[in-house]
Order: structure tokens, then sequence, then C-alpha cells
């Protein structure tokens, strides 16, 4: 098996579901929560606290992801709302958003049931490292911008639309790597690092990091790898992670809430002064060839080739809009109406403000003027990772 384009490390099924407010102001009231409860918490272990972390989530319009320790409250939840079975993980929706432009890959799992194999793409090759099917669905809350909860003393309306992301899943906690990964990454031209946020054990972490680092060296000299931050079930663990790879990763790439979460203080995504000391201070805790930032206003690449990345910046942010208007149901057409939709006015004027700010050194593309009543917030950084990627290994940059 040879692949131009590998995408690790882990991948699931999710349950998709859209909150509404009936059921959430019902269990606001049998669970007798308060709104001084509403403050944000690392870990979940019972259906009301998962209660607690969605309305802290939605209260202040932000999206994020958490283990939860019990997998009967996660099931519990989803039966009381519809639900769509899909498949999750930054790597497989990037694979699933790549072969939609045309461009092969092969997938590192650590998970393998019937609705994976049912749901992939047959572009989409495969190894896994798992030697049974296993079935550890991840639960994907989605909310809508201006949604209001009432009942008892809480009266909250979320001031954007997001999605929010519940996990126990022992697969991808352990995240075992493939004996077969060195081999398939002789010929990559594009490798995807993404997963190692779920594992919560420092000891497990650094011996599939160190596993890691030995498979890589199979990589040609000229392959890109990229690494896509996410929120780490462990916080703690992050660094650790850094530490190993920075020397080996491209490209860095992380949403808002992630840039924020790493800097410690919220950022004014519009502000020209406040993102220019933002991506400073990231490349010093993060120092990597190229930071890439994706938001839901612009999409940036800092680093001394940042002009290079123009291309997949672009198509990121394509794949990412269309998905965000049109969901998993869309079409070619909803793709190439997408590409010519006028950018947000203070979006272009902001990405033309930072450039002329800070030169050479940064490249910002601005997003697209977007209203939909109902958007889909899931997948779209994972969607953004697939057309920056489809551009990279098409030669893009």
């Amino acid at each position: 098996m040879t692949s131009h384009v590998v995408l690790g490390l882990g991948g699931c099924v999710d349950y998709e579901l859209k909150l509404s407010s009936p059921i959430l102001e019902q269990l606001i009231g049998e669970y007798q929560i308060h709104d001084a409860e509403l403050t944000s918490s690392v870990t979940v272990t019972d259906e009301r606290e998962l209660v607690i972390s969605i309305l802290t989530y939605l209260k202040k319009g932000g999206g994020g992801e958490h283990f939860v320790a019990s997998s009967e409250c996660l099931n519990a939840f989803a039966g009381r709302f519809p639900k769509r079975t899909t498949l999750g993980g930054t790597s497989v929706r990037a694979a699933m958003e790549m072969s939609r432009l045309g461009v092969p890959s092969t997938l590192h799992l650590v998970s393998l049931n019937d609705i994976v194999r049912r749901l992939l793409p047959a572009s989409c090759d495969y190894i896994c490292s798992g030697d049974q099917d296993t079935l550890y669905p991840h639960l994907i809350v989605q909310y809508d911008q201006g949604m209001r909860v009432r009942a008892g003393d809480i009266d909250i309306r979320a001031p954007f639309p997001n999605r929010l992301i519940y996990v126990n899943d022992p697969a991808n906690e352990s995240m075992l790597l493939s004996d077969e990964l060195g081999s398939l990454l002789r010929d990559a031209r594009v490798f995807l690092i993404s997963g190692f946020n779920a594992i919560r054990d420092q000891p497990t972490l650094d011996r599939r990091l160190s596993a890691l680092r030995s498979h890589m060296r199979q990589l040609p000299a000229e392959a890109v790898v990229y690494y896509e931050d996410a929120g780490f079930h462990e916080p703690g663990l992050s660094q650790r992670v850094r530490d190993a790879l920075l020397e080996v990763i491209d490209v860095y790439g992380l949403n808002e809430d992630e840039m924020q979460s790493h800097l410690g203080y919220p950022v004014d995504l519009l502000s020209v002064t406040e993102v220019a000391r933002a991506l400073e201070s990231l490349q010093a805790l993060i120092p990597v060839a190229t930071l890439v930032v994706h938001t839901k206003y612009w999409s940036a690449a800092f680093g001394e080739r940042a002009g290079e990345y123009a291309e997949p910046l672009n198509e990121g942010i394509v794949i990412a809009s269309t998905r965000y208007c049109h969901g998993d149901e869309y079409t070619n057409h909803h793709y190439e109406l997408m590409q010519n939709r006028p950018r947000r006015t203070e979006s272009v004027e902001f990405a033309a403000a930072l450039e002329g700010r800070m030169g050479g050194v940064v490249r910002c593309l601005p997003g697209f003027d977007l209203d939909v009543a109902a958007p889909t917030t899931i997948g779209l950084g994972d969607a953004f990772v697939g057309g920056f990627l489809a551009a990279v290994s098409r030669g893009r940059s």
C-alpha cells in the first residue's frame, strides 16, 4: 500500500445532535441547576455535569472538547434528542473532504467497525492498529446563534453558533500505532498528525510519541507534516506533545478557541493590534516554521514561508464555508458557487491591515459573508484541514 497523503492518527463514530431549548429547560429543572454553577469544568462525570458544561459553553458561544467519565451518561443524553450517525475525528473528516476534491488518502485508524466501513469513501484506504472491531461513539452537540434557554434563574442566549465534543473512547485514549505506519510514510507527500489530545495518561502518551518519531524517520525529506491542535482531555499533556514533535512539524494548525486557550486571554479577532500581538505570542509558545490559525472571520499563516500557503488557506476557507452552509449534503455546485461569494467586509479590511502591519511573515485571507439560518458547526475545522491539505498535495503551495 502506498499513498501520497497519510492522515492520522485516530478516528471515530459520531452521534450528532442539535440542542433544543425545551429539553434543556426540562433538565435544568430536573437537576436543579443554577446560573452560579455555569463555570468551566475539565471533566464530566454524570449527566447533570454534562448539562452544566453545555450551558456554560452556550452562554459564551464557545466550542470545546471534553472527556466524559461515563459512556452511559453520553448515551442517556444522546437518547433525548434526534441524532445522526456520522464519522468523526479530524483525520477522517479531512479525508472525506479531500475525497470530494478528488484527492485520495490513506487513514491510520485505531478503531474499526461496520459503520466506518460503510461510510468511508471508496477513495480512502486505511490501516488500523486495533485487532478487533470496536465502537465508542463521540457525542457532538451543535447549537444555533440566538438559541435561548430560560429556566429557574438561568436566562441565556447563544451569541454565536458552535459545537461541543464529549468523549469516552478507550481506543483513541490509548492511540495504539500500527506497525505498518512507517512503511506507509515512505511515499507520503503530506502527513497529518492529530488525535493525541484524547490520551489522558502521560506514560502512554510518551510511548506513542516515541513510536511516532520512529515511524516518521521513513518520511521523505520534502514531505509536509501538518499538526492540527485540539482540546486536550488532560490540558497539561499538550506541552509534552509540542516538546516531542515541534522540530518535525512544518505547519501547526489551530482554531480561535485553541489559540485563546494557549494564550490564556481573549482576543478580539477583528482587532489588528490584538491579533498581531496574539500571533507573535503564539509563535513564542509554539516555535514552528508556520502557524495556521483558522477562525470564523479569517484564516492566516504566520512564519517566514507564510506566503507559500495562500492557496491552501483559500481552499480551506472555501471547503469549511461550504460545509457551514450546506452540511454533509453539499454538492460540487455548492462548492463552485461558494468560491464566487463576497467576502465579509470587516474581514477584508482586517486581512489587508494585518498584512500591512506585519509584512511578509503573515498571509491572511478573509472569510465569506455567510448568513445561514441553520448552519452546520460540526467539523468545520476538519473541513478546513481537508481543503488546506488537498491544495498542498496538489502542489498549490
